[in-house]
């Protein structure tokens, strides 16, 4: 299938990633987070989107406000980066593009990372900055928790432990491209290991040893979502690019989904890369699929 001419900014951006991490296999995590603070630059910055820095329930956090939308319902989205690298500022213009197009407002947090903070602390910060919008008069049902790669992997896990803990859950969940399995025996890691840019079993073996740490358990269902049982679970969508080593993660998450009796629909988009959307307003697949998601937000 033919992409477009800017969809391949991301691919180069991945592939210039990956050269580089090889081409110094002794990268510092300082250097490894410098690099991928570059996520931001496929996003293009969204109009009438104004900021705001505040630190929610001990997290350091970045509001954003798409002009006229609905401030009584929230996005709160975690960033991706394997729960090691990447942050709110990072993400902070895709998540303004996702609210846009949904007609809410958005939060996104700068959890604790992996390795100085393993397993849980990523959930414990992201159901903290949830039981506060709750305390600030958010309606549960006007709370949709989203993020992509491993925040796709916290969007799901938070929902699952705030079920765990008796809370009220979020109205709908939006993953982009989530990693869920902490065991590393999807076939689409093999299968599409030549296609992907960026995600290769080596880097999720590394980023999963920082995220588990030295207890933490590659089949506990919050850190591996997989493993869950989903009945009684938000509605949820589920974003994957067809390159992806990821793909399965997404496609059987969503089998699972189904199977517990689960509003699930499944977008898996040909030829796109690793968390796609994050070209929006650059590449016209990414701005496509946000309309999707922003159909299937507003249709029920």
């Amino acid at each position: 299938m033919k992409i477009s001419t800017e969809a391949n900014f991301l691919r180069a951006l991945y592939q210039s990633w990956s050269d580089r991490m090889a081409g110094n296999p002794a990268m510092t995590l300082a250097d490894l987070r410098s690099l991928f603070d570059e996520w931001h630059q496929p996003t293009m910055e969204p109009e009438g989107v104004t900021y705001k820095s505040e630190v929610v329930a001990g997290v350091e956090s970045i509001w954003a406000f798409p002009a006229g939308v609905d401030a009584a319902k929230i996005i709160l989205y975690t960033h991706g980066g394997g729960f090691a690298v990447g942050s709110a500022a990072s993400h902070r213009k895709l998540a303004a593009h996702l609210a846009k197009h949904l007609g809410v407002i958005a939060l996104v947090i700068d959890y604790r990372r992996a390795p100085e903070h393993p397993f849980p602390a990523q959930i414990e910060d992201a159901t903290a900055v949830y039981r506060e919008l709750l305390a600030r008069g958010f309606k549960p049902e006007n709370i949709t928790t989203s993020g992509d790669s491993a925040g796709g992997n916290l969007a799901i896990a938070t929902a699952l432990k705030l079920r765990e803990d008796g809370i009220a859950l979020p109205g709908a969940v939006i993953a982009f491209s989530p990693w869920l399995d902490m065991e590393h025996i999807g076939k689409t890691l093999e299968s599409n290991h030549a296609t992907d840019a960026l995600v290769s079993k080596a880097v999720l073996e590394g980023m999963s040893g920082m995220f588990l740490g030295e207890n933490g358990s590659r089949s506990n269902p919050l850190a591996n979502p997989l493993k869950a049982d989903y009945k009684g679970f938000p509605r949820m969508y589920l974003n994957v690019g067809s390159q992806e080593t990821l793909l399965d993660n997404a496609t059987d998450l969503a089998r699972l989904a189904n199977a517990a009796g689960v509003n699930v629909t499944l977008s898996v988009v040909e030829g796109m890369q690793h968390v796609f959307p994050i070209l929006a307003g650059r590449a016209v697949e990414a701005d496509d699929e946000l309309s999707r998601i922003a159909h299937w937000f507003k249709s029920l």
